[in-house]
């Protein structure tokens, strides 16, 4: 069972003036893996505040994977990115470049993202855009290989080309 956290970042979701429907989309996602959520919330667009969760949720309750959603774009306010990128031990850039380079497919504005994934101890950290439609796009992208990369983060040694072909099988 994996253990996951949604964060959604949202000043006006914070607020109760908007509801999270991107949080609920990774929730419907994720659950088959298996996955048990251990943490779920909405925060508003404050780096200072997304920083603290993300240590939180990665130190204290020790998520496996914290999908986050919103800020990863151009706006003032959107910092989900910075905060990530400063909490981090270690960027996976495979997977926000895959993310990328299949919405790049459905949008030119996709080149815009700057949605970054990385490691925190043994917790892996992936932004995903703030849209339920993005969400869908984006997780569905790395859906595939994030039990794989939860087991490497806690110790697998199996050989990763032997294990890449049952990854492909589940598929």
């Amino acid at each position: 069972m994996i253990k996951a956290a949604i964060l959604t970042m949202s000043d006006k979701g914070s607020r109760g003036e908007r509801e999270d429907k991107s949080g609920q989309v990774i929730r419907e996602m994720i659950e088959p893996l298996p996955a048990e959520i251990v943490s779920y919330e909405v925060i508003p667009d404050e780096k200072d505040i997304i920083q603290e969760r993300l240590i939180r949720l990665s130190d204290s309750v020790k998520a496996d994977v914290i999908l986050t959603t919103g800020g990863t774009g151009l706006s003032p306010r959107d910092v989900t990115p910075d905060a990530t990128m400063e909490v981090i031990d270690k960027e996976i850039p495979g997977m926000a470049e895959a993310m990328r380079a299949e919405s790049l497919k459905k949008t030119p504005a996709a080149m815009i993202s700057r949605a970054v994934a990385g490691v925190r101890g043994e917790t892996l950290i992936i932004n995903l855009p703030g849209s339920p439609k993005a969400v869908r796009e984006n997780l569905s992208v790395v859906l595939p290989a994030l039990s794989h990369a939860i087991e490497k983060l806690k110790g697998d040694q199996r050989e990763c080309a032997i294990e890449s072909e049952s990854v492909k099988k589940k598929v």
